[in-house]
């Protein structure tokens, strides 16, 4: 079974005339990682999501990977790459590249600034919170997260990570996938069920319980775009 999940107001059907309250057009935008044929999330905006002002290249920290050749253990003292100072470090900016393959990369990043709104147009993101709590707000609405939960933000999901400055840095381990992070089928029932032998319930998913609203007449805001050559 398809787990729905519908936030604010939508219309009766899909793909039919959205108005607000004034009778301006909602625009549509269907959301896919699979273009048509895959799963897919419908998005209603008060402004044309589509629209760019102006566009510019953002210089990343070294990407770079040494090959483990031989094959030898290795301990990772993550926390000595923090600096002593994190108060402007953001959970986008300030990721550290501590492993990584074809299929994932994992960083590491202490944070108690708010992020720029950041998108990942490679893969799925799948980061544990080791510590902390704050909120990511999202194209779907705000998810607030704290010190053991994990947050699956899916591929091209527009996001902003903002630290709750009373609980302390966030402590943050990010896992970006080059595939869909998704329940292992040996969970899922043949109908898409969490089964009984399942780590974790339907219970435990929590994501958005109302849209994320921008004030009429706002200015157009930066997005970080991170794509690889």
């Amino acid at each position: 079974m398809a787990y729905y999940r519908r936030v604010g107001e939508v219309p009766r059907q899909r793909h039919t005339q959205l108005r607000d309250e004034h009778g301006a057009l909602r625009s549509e935008e269907l959301m896919g990682e699979e273009g048509f044929s895959s799963d897919s999330s419908l998005l209603y905006h008060r402004g044309v999501p589509s629209a760019i002002v102006a566009s510019e290249v953002w210089d990343l920290p070294d990407q770079a990977l040494t090959p483990n050749h031989p094959l030898t253990p290795r301990h990772l003292r993550l926390p000595d790459l923090v600096p002593a100072d994190v108060t402007g470090v953001d959970a986008v900016t300030g990721r550290r590249l501590v492993l990584g393959n074809a299929d994932v990369h994992l960083s590491y990043v202490v944070a108690a600034a708010d992020s720029p709104l950041y998108r990942n147009a490679l893969g799925d993101e799948c980061v544990f919170v080791e510590a902390g709590s704050g909120v990511v707000e999202t194209v779907f609405g705000v998810v607030p997260y704290r010190a053991g939960d994990f947050v699956v933000v899916p591929r091209a999901t527009t996001h902003r990570w903002r630290p709750d400055a009373a609980s302390g840095p966030s402590r943050l381990y990010a896992v970006e996938s080059a595939s869909h992070v998704a329940p292992p089928k040996r969970y899922l029932s043949r109908y898409g069920q969490l089964l009984e032998h399942a780590p974790y319930c339907e219970r435990d998913l929590h994501g958005p319980t109302e849209p994320l609203l921008a004030g009429d007449g706002e200015p157009a805001s930066e997005v970080a775009v991170f794509v690889r050559h």
